[in-house]
């Protein structure tokens, strides 16, 4: 009677949890758009916390060579901003320039285009059917796929644009979390539970030991590699090279397919002018992530993820496609992160069935 009685329980638990499920999607209308606001408030200072987890161990090492919290706080401040506030006021304008050449030139490229992939029909006409259809619609593929980026990009900027408010105010936030970030952090340690207090800021220290490096050295290398894809694009002439740079640079940070996916606008780009610029783009591309791959990584990321290979192409494979490009970045930070997580599980499971074994 027992047994059918925690069975009805758990029927009616199950029962009651679905029935709570349902209610809760039926009253979206009122709860979206709280969660709209709240997310839109959270943006700001996640970023302003993305920004200080970067740059406090800088601050850190000058605060502890004898230099003075507040002044370090402040050189590391400016040069970050500023630096980053130049590099926006000197390169905005220049980037939109090229945006609407771009823009502006789409119908000749376009022309450009039809030419040249009906001369790739033409020529693979009289291939076997089962090419020619594998051609056409790997053509039709990278249009759309194309179409896609454009799109997205084109989105994201205009969102950028609307959110310049909220852009203005990260710095602020950033200044205010790096100067009382031993105040913030004892306001954590006294809000956690006791019990956890140890355990999560063993798995914290984890975490940053393997993600902090990992981030902190691969946008260093992003930003390398984009400052000369665009020297390089510049000087051998392809058009936009400021514009392909900044694409080739934000793609790298995605291990393995990057490289891929910033080639292919620098290809696209390159095939309306010669042929001769489609195999120039491609070496300058393929010879940055030979650079990149053998002496960047190595010596500023080095071996901070410990992980294997296939491990990070399936959390790339996973996070493309659940989330798209925004899946593909962070990808690999959410798997150090569960990493870091199962280990730590594992240590306390562990470490609680030593307590209860009798002695």
């Amino acid at each position: 009677m027992n047994i059918q009685m925690k069975w009805y329980y758990r029927l009616g638990f199950l029962l009651l949890l679905f029935i709570v499920v349902y209610v809760f999607f039926k009253l979206q209308p009122l709860w979206v758009p709280v969660l709209d606001v709240i997310l839109t408030l959270l943006i700001p200072f996640s970023v302003a916390a993305f920004i200080t987890y970067l740059l406090h161990p800088i601050v850190e090492a000058l605060h502890f060579r004898g230099l003075h919290r507040g002044i370090s706080i402040m050189i590391i401040y400016i040069l970050f901003f500023g630096g980053a506030g130049v590099a926006l006021y000197r390169g905005i304008p220049a980037l939109i320039h090229q945006l609407r050449d771009l823009a502006d030139n789409t119908p000749v490229f376009a022309a450009q285009y039809k030419l040249m992939v009906n001369s790739i029909m033409d020529q693979t006409s009289r291939w076997p059917a089962g090419i020619h259809e594998r051609i056409e619609e790997g053509i039709i593929g990278l249009e759309q796929g194309v179409d896609q980026f454009l799109a997205k990009t084109i989105t994201l900027l205009m969102d950028i644009i609307n959110s310049i408010l909220t852009i203005t105010v990260i710095p602020f936030i950033a200044f205010y979390m790096l100067k009382d970030f031993d105040v913030m952090k004892k306001a954590a340690w006294y809000l956690t539970p006791r019990k956890w207090r140890q355990p999560g800021t063993k798995f914290l220290h984890e975490v940053d030991k393997s993600l902090g490096s990992y981030i902190r050295g691969q946008l260093l290398v992003c930003l390398i590699i984009g400052l000369l894809s665009t020297l390089l694009f510049w000087i051998s002439g392809i058009k936009y090279p400021m514009l392909l740079g900044a694409i080739v640079g934000i793609t790298n940070v995605i291990p393995y397919f990057g490289p891929i996916i910033g080639a292919v606008p620098a290809v696209i780009i390159a095939a309306t002018m010669s042929v001769k610029m489609v195999l120039i783009a491609l070496a300058i591309v393929f010879s940055l992530q030979f650079l990149e791959g053998n002496i960047l990584s190595p010596l500023i990321v080095g071996k901070s993820l410990h992980m294997h290979p296939l491990m990070i192409m399936f959390a790339l494979l996973a996070g493309g496609e659940i989330g798209g490009i925004i899946g593909l970045i962070l990808a690999v930070p959410v798997l150090v992160v569960v990493r870091a997580a199962l280990i730590h599980a594992k240590d306390h499971i562990i470490l609680e069935r030593k307590k209860e074994k009798p002695t």
